[in-house]
């Protein structure tokens, strides 16, 4: 269950560094033309692509109903990231938000355990 534990961080954890480079390839070009030949959009992408190959794998070993809802882990990254890389303002939604997504994949992962 532990190698599960760290399979969930890592893809999510890529998605979310996927998201953050896209980010900044689009911030550091004006036009399409600068973003399709910027590396930080391909770095995103391979990123997203290996995010969702760790997934799809995820989805072969264990219940489509335990690994979408943990997917959602992927926000609080983005939150964390947003907030340490890109100075983000960090609102009491926000906190909100997380906090509910951290309750509820606590309570998805106890309900398979039962």
């Amino acid at each position: 269950m532990i190698s599960y534990i760290a399979l969930f961080i890592l893809f999510t954890l890529m998605g979310s560094f996927g998201g953050y480079f896209v980010k900044i390839a689009s911030s550091r070009s004006d036009t399409l033309v600068q973003i399709l030949f910027n590396k930080f959009l391909y770095i995103g992408g391979i990123l997203y692509f290996l995010s969702a190959l760790l997934n799809i794998f995820a989805l072969k070993k264990l219940p489509y109903t335990l690994v979408l809802p943990l997917t959602s882990i992927t926000y609080i990254w983005t939150l964390i990231i947003s907030y340490t890389l890109l100075h983000e303002k960090i609102t009491k939604y926000k906190i909100s938000g997380v906090i509910f997504i951290v309750l509820g994949s606590v309570l998805i992962g106890l309900s398979t355990i039962s």
